[in-house]
């Protein structure tokens, strides 16, 4: 039902606010949806999306490299979706690139093929969620250039670093080598990666901080070695919470922190992670192996993380 108002009651209302008619709040506009069935279809799709927007994939394979530039909003988000039979394949480069493309959530489709499966750069708050990443020549999903706030979670990542050079790391985030890469507060939380992950399961790179690593498995079968490329996870920002993960199969150590810069690689805590470190045949064999603790720069190890196999949980005291 529409009430309109009289024109003597505008006038009024007019007078009371100073000269200025306010409409009255129209209906809310309901979010866009995109029904995509080809990768021509999908390329056009991602050059329109605008905030509130939904690309919803059909189950198919959709060959090329797909980008993604337009920001989103906090509130209102633009989503890619599909099951995980839509499947994004690439021959070479970047399987998705989500390129300043802020409040994206990519869920449930598959990335395969090409040097990388998804690529954040410089981009707020992105959720990847229940997610398939594998058959890649480097990594599988790299929050990078300053992706704040991110997310990858419920996700597998498998069978990526096919080139042979040890960079297929399945979640890496920041950038070696510097410290502007300021990739902060990224959640990896309850995804599966491995096996056949040609370097770590997770990367975190100095620069970044307060990266959160909670509740995933991790299979180490598939480390090279190629880049010292010898743990689950190897930690190298500050700040990091490895918590409730279980780890199998790795060449030398579940987890390892070290100071690539002077300041970093700091503030680690390790709690409730179950590390299986047996076949390992490294140095050191250690559930989590520290390679700095000085007092400015500590790690902390608590007593719920446990092992079995190898040499011992850690190489530093332990937390009650």
């Amino acid at each position: 039902m529409r009430i309109s108002m009289p024109l003597t009651s505008l006038l009024a209302t007019a007078a009371v606010t100073g000269g200025l008619l306010l409409a009255a709040p129209g209906p809310a506009t309901a979010a866009s949806m995109v029904e995509v069935t080809t990768a021509a279809q999908l390329k056009t799709a991602l050059a329109g999306a605008r905030p509130g927007a939904t690309i919803h994939l059909a189950d198919g394979t959709y060959k090329g490299n797909f980008n993604a530039t337009t920001p989103a909003t906090a509130s209102e988000r633009i989503t890619l979706t599909g099951s995980a039979k839509a499947v994004l394949t690439a021959s070479g480069g970047y399987g998705l690139h989500l390129n300043g493309a802020s409040y994206w959530t990519v869920s449930g489709l598959t990335v395969t093929g090409g040097q990388k499966g998804i690529m954040i750069d410089a981009a707020k708050g992105v959720i990847v969620d229940g997610v398939t990443v594998h058959g890649l020549a480097m990594e599988g999903v790299h929050f990078r250039d300053s992706s704040t706030d991110g997310v990858i979670r419920n996700s597998k990542i498998y069978d990526t670093g096919n080139d042979g050079d040890g960079m297929g790391e399945g979640v890496y985030v920041g950038t070696a080598g510097t410290l502007s890469d300021h990739s902060d507060r990224v959640q990896i939380l309850g995804n599966t990666i491995g096996p056949d992950v040609g370097g770590e399961n997770v990367d975190v790179k100095e620069g970044t901080t307060g990266t959160r690593i909670v509740g995933n498995t991790f299979d180490g079968s598939g480390l090279t070695g190629a880049n010292y490329d010898d743990s689950w996870v190897d930690v190298k920002g500050n700040g990091v919470l490895v918590q409730d993960n279980t780890g199998s199969h790795t060449s030398n150590d579940g987890y390892q922190t070290h100071t690539q810069q002077p300041g970093w690689g700091c503030g680690t805590v390790f709690k409730n992670n179950r590390s299986t470190l047996t076949g390992a045949t490294g140095p050191t064999q250690l559930a989590i192996d520290v390679t700095d603790n000085a007092t400015d720069c500590t790690t902390t190890v608590y007593t719920s993380n446990t092992v079995k196999g190898g040499k011992g949980l850690t190489n530093i005291g332990v937390t009650p």
